[in-house]
């Protein structure tokens, strides 16, 4: 291991490992020359597998290292050692406002200074037009000196354009803080996904809880994307009503109804802080009086509650901390199969893994791992006992993994067999005969969203004129037959339809809404569809499916004995065409 402790890398040494997450690791590391220490973060080596990443790493490296502002993080540096990658930064002693959330409610002060510090550090990098991308209370620093930084600008702007498996596989951001269009996987981010991130995180420090919690990361992404915003007065009635006013309009479903900067949400919020004049339930806030409304007394308080900070203990660990984190460490690692493609067709079951911070702090190694725990259910069957068996002394081994999802698969258990298959994928990197294994596996048991996501996985691999015939085949067949299945947009994303094939995308979209009660959209999506390809065989096949559905069957039968007969139709096509027409005969 080139980093261990004592090693040299560079001009610095290994002091010890702080921790690590899928994107990177990091170490404490002493620096001789100026006498300081220092965090290193090292890149994950699946980006060498790109060939052109060590030249995206060095340009967008020069573009973080440029943000100067005393609440981000410094990047000092970046160099190679040994064909791994890694920055140099600030080296930060203290703790994280995911830590200091733990032990209680944060004070008035606290929260103040929440707003003003992540704020002008998002406000400051938006300016020089760098997204943050993973706004969370684990990437603010609370160092010993009450001082709070934003962390982990640096992967967050190099994962931005990234073509490695480990990069473009990803979605950057958190289930609980990740805004819709970002949970999406829309490529045309702007200021407002980091705006939407930072209300998640005044929710939960003024309403007590983040706005979505559910079982699974699954759950939690959908009810972002599709779920109106738990009304933060109905969750906590002591939430004054112009607090909730802000707090609504930040977390938007639609970005063009959120704030359009960040100074502008901060302002609004404080605005409405000391509009207010009342304590908020859930944390020990203490609003303004309505007395201080004035500019000039505003400003005492602003400097009162800075001093107070200042005075303020340094947040401590808290002893339960190290357990907490490692079972919000595993629920988030889970997420990592949930959405992603690669290029323009990137695929479901990416890798989503948090990324270690610069800081003393981190969480340890061993809570903090890139292969989480395998889901568990109840009354296994012995074919997933011995699955798991194989999976724990093989942690690294997608093949173990996969066959674990498949047997959760064959024995009913559908939610824990697609975690377990988004670690396989995980560990699977650029491995195309895995990809096209678990396709050909899942799609023999007529498990379709799996297969749909294993088929864009492999679609990812290439560009869309050179995807092998049978992968973008069994890619169309798989997105259809999927869109019977109610949780299919939790696993396979229209818009990643869209970027293989628009007017497919089209089609999936009308043939879910079809199977879901929705036929009039279901026909207006076709229409879209035709109006892009006239002559597809999809849309075809979904018309017969909608006049079968609306009782007109003399219509379906003849569109199926037309599909049923054409041999330029997939065999898939004729093959459902033949079947529907039994059971309209």
């Amino acid at each position: 291991m080139s980093f261990k402790p004592g090693a040299n890398v560079g001009p610095y040494q290994v002091m010890e490992q702080l921790g690590q997450g899928g994107m990177a690791s990091v170490y404490k590391a002493y620096h001789a020359a100026l006498d300081r220490y220092v965090a290193l973060k090292v890149l994950h080596q699946a980006f060498n597998e790109d060939s052109t990443f060590i030249s995206r790493f060095q340009r967008e490296a020069r573009v973080v290292a440029r943000l100067e502002h005393s609440n981000i993080v410094p990047v000092y540096d970046y160099a190679e050692h040994e064909g791994r990658p890694y920055l140099v930064m600030k080296f930060i002693e203290g703790d994280t406002l995911k830590a200091r959330l733990t032990q209680g409610p944060l004070t008035a002060a606290e929260i103040e200074q929440v707003v003003d510090s992540v704020g002008s550090a998002l406000a400051y990098a938006h300016k020089q037009g760098v997204l943050h991308r993973d706004i969370k209370p684990s990437n603010v620093l609370i160092s010993t000196d009450h001082v709070m930084y934003l962390a982990d600008f640096g992967l967050a702007r190099i994962a931005q354009d990234g073509e490695s498996t480990l990069s473009a596989d990803s979605i950057m951001g958190t289930p609980q803080y990740i805004s819709p269009e970002q949970a999406m996987g829309k490529k045309d981010l702007d200021n407002k996904t980091d705006i939407y991130s930072f209300g998640v995180m005044l929710y939960e420090m003024v309403v007590g809880r983040v706005p979505f919690t559910a079982d699974t990361p699954f759950s939690i992404i959908h009810d972002h994307i599709y779920s109106p915003l738990p009304l933060p007065r109905a969750v906590n009635p002591e939430v004054p009503e112009p607090v909730e006013r802000v707090l609504l309009k930040s977390l938007a479903k639609d970005r063009l109804d959120r704030y359009e900067t960040v100074e502008e949400l901060a302002h609004a919020f404080k605005q409405a802080w000391v509009d207010s004049g009342v304590p908020m339930q859930g944390t020990s806030v203490k609003m303004r009086p309505a007395s201080l409304k004035e500019p000039s007394k505003a400003q005492s308080v602003d400097q009162a509650a800075r001093t107070e900070i200042a005075k303020s203990p340094a947040p401590k660990r808290s002893p339960t901390w190290a357990w907490i984190s490692g079972g919000l460490v595993v629920i988030l690692c889970c997420a990592v199969g949930w959405v992603a493609f690669r290029n323009d067709s990137r695929t479901l079951f990416p890798r989503r893994t948090p990324v270690a911070i610069a800081t003393a702090t981190v969480a340890p190694v061993a809570t903090d791992t890139a292969v989480p725990t395998p889901a568990t259910v109840l009354d296994e069957s012995p074919e997933i006992t011995a699955a798991r068996a194989a999976v724990q002394n093989n942690p690294g081994d997608p093949n173990a993994h996969l066959q674990l999802s498949l047997a959760l698969w064959d024995d009913g258990h559908k939610k824990p067999s697609y975690e377990t298959l988004a670690q396989a994928a995980n560990l699977a990197g650029t491995n195309k005969d895995f990809f096209m294994t678990a396709a050909q596996e899942f799609k023999s048991r007529e498990a379709w969203v799996p297969t749909a996501g294993m088929y864009l996985r492999l679609a990812g691999f290439g560009t869309s004129e050179n995807i092998p015939p049978d992968i973008q085949e069994g890619l169309r067949e798989s997105v259809y037959k999927a869109t019977s299945e109610e949780e299919m947009p939790l696993y396979v994303f229209f818009e990643r339809v869209d970027a293989f094939d628009l007017p497919l995308g089209y089609v999936v979209r009308g043939r879910y809404a079809l199977y879901h009660g929705a036929v009039e959209d279901a026909k207006l999506q076709l229409a879209n569809a035709q109006a892009v390809q006239s002559d597809m065989y999809e849309a075809f096949l979904l018309k017969a499916e909608i006049e079968m559905q609306v009782g007109s069957r003399e219509a379906a039968k003849n569109l199926l004995l037309s599909l049923s007969s054409d041999l330029g139709a997939a065999p898939w096509i004729r093959d459902m065409a033949t079947e529907f027409l039994t059971t309209i005969q």
